[in-house]
């Protein structure tokens, strides 16, 4: 976030994958016992700021992890992620589907992207849409901090965007993991609280 000009109209809150796949009891992962207390409590946090954020002007962005259905439904999975999460089935992450979808919480979102990968840029028409709508400036908030939000974040600052991280609006499987991602994002992007960044939001 450029503080110096500060432009709500160009800003963007960038939610990483805050899906019902990943964080509801019904979704992929919490029937399969993967989940966070940490992941959890994320939509809650960031709805008064991206409510903040939503009444001056600004823009609501998700990205939305996708496991893209080929022939008779079968997900095309990557090999790596198939070892991680061998319970990933058929109609997990499926675009369209309930479980694709940003959490309630945190709907609606202006600009809705499909990622593939880490990076919500990679192979996505993520940036297309962000120089489309004026978006120089990113929020970023969302799971997991040394993963999806970590590889956006660094996609996006050598694309020139402004970025600030939300420390207490990412999370991580373990706080370890997490507050190591923090710190070695924290060299080349703003990290702020959510907090601090409704300040700079309700100072615009």
């Amino acid at each position: 976030m450029r503080e110096a000009g500060f432009d709500i109209a160009r800003t963007g809150l960038l939610i990483v994958d805050l899906q019902n796949d990943f964080l509801h009891s019904d979704g992929a992962y919490g029937r399969a016992g993967q989940s966070a207390a940490d992941i959890a409590a994320l939509p809650e946090r960031i709805k008064p700021l991206a409510d903040a954020l939503r009444a001056k002007g600004g823009w609501i962005v998700s990205t939305q992890f996708t496991l893209v259905p080929g022939k008779g439904g079968e997900p095309f999975i990557s090999p790596h992620l198939k070892t991680l999460r061998p319970f990933l089935a058929r109609g997990d992450f499926e675009p369209g589907a309930w479980g694709h979808q940003l959490v309630d919480t945190l709907q609606p979102a202006d600009l809705t992207v499909e990622k593939v990968a880490y990076s919500a840029f990679f192979m996505s028409r993520l940036e297309y849409v962000l120089r489309r709508a004026g978006i120089d400036s990113l929020i970023v908030c969302g799971i997991v901090t040394n993963g999806g939000v970590a590889s956006t974040v660094r996609d996006a600052h050598v694309r020139d965007f402004g970025v600030t991280v939300l420390s207490d609006g990412c999370a991580a499987f373990r706080s370890d993991v997490h507050e190591t991602a923090l710190a070695d994002l924290s060299s080349i992007v703003s990290v702020r609280t959510c907090a601090q960044a409704m300040q700079l939001i309700e100072a615009a």
